[in-house]
């Protein structure tokens, strides 16, 4: 069904301020695919902060063009939808690896993130790192563990004397 130019421009302002608010962007291709399997993706991605559509590819190059990111041209041919991470990036492209893990309808073409086009294993790649919770609260155990371990050296030898004059007072009759 052809779009009118009113709707083409609208469907290309909407896909021009989801790619400048997400931090990534990926494409796949879902050829095949059912329209609840499609919602069932769309639901997981939404969970983890990002958001899911199927678009048009010459909307989407245009709207790519217009923010400064030049796909590789086998990214938006046949069907493609874009899986857009606004919030956390891992967790965006593990929710959809998660949703679309065992169907054969559904594959990872590629993305964007960080100003750098993304192949498929990349996006694989980032998809297997821990979401930011996680990596934030292990790079603040790895910047207080000197600190902790500092405390714990400079407490010990009170801590030794105090064991001794404990021991002597209880070896000691009381008077």
């Amino acid at each position: 069904m052809a779009l009118s130019k009113q709707r083409k421009e609208d469907a290309l302002a909407a896909y021009s301020e989801w790619v400048k608010k997400s931090e990534a962007v990926i494409l796949v291709e879902y050829t095949g695919a059912r329209m609840k399997d499609l919602n069932n993706i769309r639901n997981k991605i939404r969970e983890a902060g990002g958001e899911f559509h199927v678009v048009k590819n010459t909307l989407a190059r245009r709207a790519f063009a217009d923010q400064g990111m030049e796909l590789p041209a086998d990214y938006l041919v046949k069907s493609t939808a874009i899986s857009f991470a606004f919030t956390d990036p891992a967790s965006t492209a593990k929710a959809l690896t998660d949703a679309t893990k065992g169907n054969e309808f559904v594959k990872v073409k590629g993305g964007f993130m960080g100003g750098k086009a993304l192949n498929a294993g990349q996006v694989k790649a980032l998809s297997e790192m821990p979401p930011l919770p996680v990596m934030r609260a292990t790079l603040l155990g790895v910047l207080q563990a000197p600190a902790g371990k500092l405390v714990r050296t400079l407490a010990e030898p009170a801590r030794g004397l105090a064991a001794v004059i404990q021991a002597r007072t209880e070896s000691q009759p009381a008077a």
